[in-house]
């Protein structure tokens, strides 16, 4: 890294803002030039991000006041990005949106999980899915790439191998359970989050029609022929983390040594994607707890051979690896660094 990146983020009072923020800090190719946020304008960052106090002294400006830069995130609310991409285009060579806003290709799929028109269509195709998992290749020197949904992300990781081996009976499908922490649903309160209403929870609020669906069906898409993808998505007493799992059928003839098979083949050169599937212990499976903070995703899984029925398992921070993590390495591979830097953070145990 001979020279700094310039980097703004557009919307960084948010979580997922201020864990970008966190990271870009630490990050040796990048200066944070600005960061905005229209009701904390003229603030002090750390008096929002609390955690970043003595590490910046950053003050939030409105977005009309953004200067030129070379990369821009995007960490408007769902629907902020689209109908001023072209304004933000003109201020950045780069931009990584975090939102939903670029992550599907067809746009009738905005239709059907968002409920409205795209209002950029001819931006979609422009655009690379963040996730290294899948489109590394794609990313590398990309100009723009789309966010993650971190319930997709945990599920995507969880069965990708079963899928590009072709194991499975697409057939009967996927029946996918994520279970989701409070950080999930953002930071501006509403009846559902206020405390009282929230803590101690196992609520299941989407099970059908999660948005993240179609993600998922767009990444099996990838691997051949289309499976129909069945997502609940359950609140529990977590501030961080998704766990999903997935239930899928193997095809005839399929044993456990293939499946182990499949996982080692995808994922013995992926750096932050962990098999973890152990014979004894606390953490025999992927556990969320344990990736705070961290851009790891843990993956797993289990097989009856009587029923031929896989459950997969797929664990992460749903701050890092589903969104901000995730946004820092698709950055380190748009401009060719080593894909790790600034994310080598382990986690913690225990906490």
């Amino acid at each position: 890294m001979t020279e700094l990146i310039r980097a703004s983020i557009v919307g960084a009072s948010g979580y997922v803002g201020g864990e970008l923020l966190r990271l870009l800090l630490d990050h040796p190719g990048v200066e944070v030039q600005q960061v905005t946020s229209e009701r904390n304008a003229d603030a002090f960052v750390h008096f929002t991000h609390p955690n970043l106090r003595g590490r910046t002294r950053l003050r939030f400006v409105s977005a009309a006041d953004l200067e030129p830069c070379d990369l821009l995130f995007l960490g408007l609310p769902h629907g902020g990005a689209m109908g001023r991409i072209d304004e933000f285009a003109g201020l950045a060579d780069r931009i990584v949106d975090l939102s939903a806003d670029f992550r599907l290709r067809d746009p009738d799929d905005y239709v059907r999980w968002y409920g409205k028109p795209h209002a950029a269509p001819d931006w979609l195709a422009r655009f690379v899915y963040g996730l290294p998992e899948i489109y590394r290749e794609e990313l590398r020197g990309a100009r723009y790439v789309s966010g993650v949904g971190c319930n997709a992300t945990a599920t995507n990781l969880a069965i990708r191998p079963l899928f590009a081996a072709d194991l499975v009976d697409r057939s009967r499908g996927v029946i996918c359970e994520v279970k989701v922490g409070s950080s999930e649903g953002g930071n501006k309160a509403s009846e559902a989050t206020h405390h009282p209403e929230r803590a101690r929870v196992m609520r299941s609020f989407a099970p059908t029609g999660h948005r993240h669906t179609a993600e998922i069906e767009q990444a099996i898409r990838l691997t051949g022929e289309a499976a129909a993808v069945h997502l609940s998505a359950t609140a529990v007493d977590n501030v961080r983390g998704v766990l999903a799992t997935a239930h899928l059928f193997a095809n005839p003839g399929v044993t456990e040594k293939d499946l182990w098979k499949s996982y080692r083949q995808v994922y013995r050169d992926e750096p932050f994607v962990r098999i973890v599937k152990e014979r004894a212990g606390v953490y025999r499976y992927p556990e969320p707890k344990i990736l705070s903070g961290s851009n790891y995703a843990d993956v797993g899984f289990d097989f009856d051979p009587e029923s031929g029925r896989i459950v997969a398992i797929g664990a992460i921070d749903n701050l890092m690896k589903g969104a901000a993590g995730s946004a820092v390495q698709c950055m380190n591979l748009m401009y060719g660094w080593d894909e790790t830097t600034g994310l080598e953070f382990p986690g913690l145990h225990p906490i």
